[in-house]
């Protein structure tokens, strides 16, 4: 049995998984990382523990606190689990990023938009022999709205809703973000010039910005948790 762990800026996700099946899985916040070595200490039978960390290393101390098998931290790479790294520095390209190439390459087999949203969006392409070409990295909905109400004296938190046309200042920082996360991933599909490309997408935001997106989905749950996955599949035969 295999642990496989995502350790994002906000949330930690994680599953279980035997061979293909998808044992159980779960989501805590960042700063309960802690519990982690108590929450698995009960599971027995863990051989192996694959993890894509971007939440630093006081989180990844925590990790490696559990008792089971041997933790594999994941680092992009040139080349693996079929796709090439076009990054300038390929090991500079975070492993969460790397981890959902890898898993929308196995799912699409073809070029596509990898979209995770995130407290950060990325949107990364993948060229239909494996590719990545490149991506972009901007602040997600939550944060986009976050960062202007504390940089302004005017504005305040408030939940909004989406509105075509806002009436109010919730709606409308509300609106201004969705607007933004979703024309950024609507100008990158265009700069990929293939029409019948999916976007690969996932992310807690996923379902918010699926709504105002008129292009080909692929809405995926988990895509670094799969990605984990893949790679450790690759890891076993080599």
């Amino acid at each position: 049995m295999k642990l496989l762990i995502d350790a994002g800026n906000t949330r930690i996700k994680w599953a279980l998984a035997d061979n293909d099946e998808w044992l159980r899985s779960g989501v805590l916040p960042v700063e309960q990382a802690d519990v982690l070595p108590q929450q698995f200490a009960g599971v027995r039978d863990i051989q192996q523990i694959w993890v894509s960390n971007v939440a630093g290393e006081k989180v990844a101390q925590h990790i490696r606190s559990i008792k089971a098998g041997h933790s594999n931290f994941i680092a992009a790479r040139e080349n693996q689990c079929g796709v090439r790294n076009g990054y300038s520095n390929p090991g500079q390209l975070g492993s969460d990023r790397w981890a959902a190439l890898i898993a929308a390459w196995h799912l699409v087999r073809r070029s596509c938009l990898v979209v995770n949203c995130g407290t950060a969006i990325t949107i990364d392409t993948l060229s239909g022999q494996g590719e990545f070409l490149g991506g972009l990295i901007l602040p997600g909905v939550e944060l986009m709205q976050r960062s202007l109400v504390t940089a302004t004296s005017q504005l305040q938190a408030e939940q909004g809703k989406y509105a075509a046309f806002p009436l109010n200042t919730a709606d409308a920082l509300f609106s201004g973000a969705v607007q933004a996360c979703c024309g950024a991933i609507e100008r990158q599909y265009k700069l990929l010039d293939d029409s019948i490309a999916p976007v690969v997408l996932s992310g807690g935001a996923a379902g918010l910005l699926q709504k105002n997106i008129n292009l080909p989905l692929n809405v995926v749950d988990n895509l670094v948790l799969k990605g984990l996955l893949y790679i450790s599949r690759e890891a076993d035969v080599q």
